[in-house]
């Protein structure tokens, strides 16, 4: 038996191709089709521009000594899935987390003046009613205590925030009150009119970021998992003034707003932002679920324990090291 192997790719993604044209969107699945199998194409890759072996915390003294570990809150709100990970990914760069739930702000057995800093996590936070992460940032917006405690952890000179997938989401929706966030874009429906889940191609950008110190120009697969990760500034946000942190791919390396390369369709690829100092960042991809290699779905073949996205988090504490 022969055939080209494009064309044995092609006739089976199919029926799924089939399928897909009725249920989402038709010019995705069509895009998605016509890449199966396309000869020529160097496929996910790893090119970094740092040495991925070099801890970023080599120059702290005693970085994972209890008494020496700043106090992070991992905090979450009904319906967020990803608090664990985020936990042992921040754990392992010497912070000493704290499970926070937004019950325990609303009720005085937690404030943010207690945290250096907070990562709000990714989920579906009361299942994206309103939007996604819209329910979770009014929660915040629309209780005066709660709104006050957070634009005053925002306004202080060292704290830091970090938002992923409906984090994300949340924290754009409370970029009036986070300095330097009013040019942050609101994050809706996907292109492709589903949920996405795979594992993609980013580029990451020179930026003012704390977390990717160090990182930019690096290309590295992440998993995300989102229904509503487009960068839309026709409702809110300025596309000329915002600071880009990360951005999709395709296999060549180009910024990319074609399927399934860039998930969800979004301008330029961008799916991170951070503020002009850097402390407070958002990104949609899920870089606390491949921190370590043995979660990757497909690595180039390193066998080391750390991925190179431990290197976000290790620069999170780096930066603190002056401060604490």
């Amino acid at each position: 038996f022969s055939a080209p192997l494009r064309d044995l790719h092609q006739a089976w993604d199919d029926v799924s191709w089939r399928i897909a044209r009725l249920r989402d969107n038709p010019a995705c699945a069509d895009a998605e089709h016509d890449a199966v199998g396309r000869a020529g194409d160097a496929g996910l890759h790893v090119s970094l521009s740092f040495d991925a072996s070099v801890d970023a915390l080599a120059h702290l003294t005693a970085p994972f000594i209890n008494l020496a570990r700043p106090k992070l809150a991992i905090l979450r709100e009904q319906g967020v899935n990803s608090h664990l990970e985020m936990s042992f990914a921040m754990h392992r760069a010497g912070f000493d987390t704290f499970d926070v739930h937004m019950s325990d702000l609303q009720s005085g057995r937690a404030r943010l003046g207690q945290f250096q800093g907070f990562v709000a996590c990714g989920g579906f936070s009361y299942g994206d009613t309103l939007g996604a992460g819209e329910g979770w940032a009014r929660s915040v917006m629309f209780n005066p205590a709660l709104a006050e405690q957070f634009a005053a952890f925002f306004q202080r000179s060292d704290s830091f925030a970090l938002g992923v997938c409906n984090g994300c989401q949340m924290m754009a929706a409370l970029s009036p009150i986070i300095p330097g966030a009013q040019a942050w874009p609101k994050f809706t429906r996907n292109k492709s009119e589903q949920f996405e889940a795979r594992l993609s191609l980013v580029e990451v950008l020179a930026s003012p970021s704390i977390f990717f110190a160090g990182m930019a120009g690096s290309r590295l697969p992440v998993a995300v998992a989102h229904g509503e990760g487009f960068a839309d500034f026709s409702q809110r946000g300025d596309a000329e003034a915002v600071h880009r942190a990360m951005r999709f791919v395709d296999h060549a390396g180009t910024a990319t707003e074609a399927y399934p390369f860039n998930p969800n369709g979004s301008p330029d690829g961008l799916t991170a932002v951070t503020t002009p100092d850097g402390r407070f960042t958002v990104l949609m991809p899920h870089a606390e679920r491949v921190f370590r290699n043995v979660q990757m779905s497909w690595t180039d073949g390193e066998r080391s324990a750390a991925s190179p996205w431990t290197r976000m988090f290790g620069n999170a504490r780096a930066w603190l090291s002056g401060r604490v």
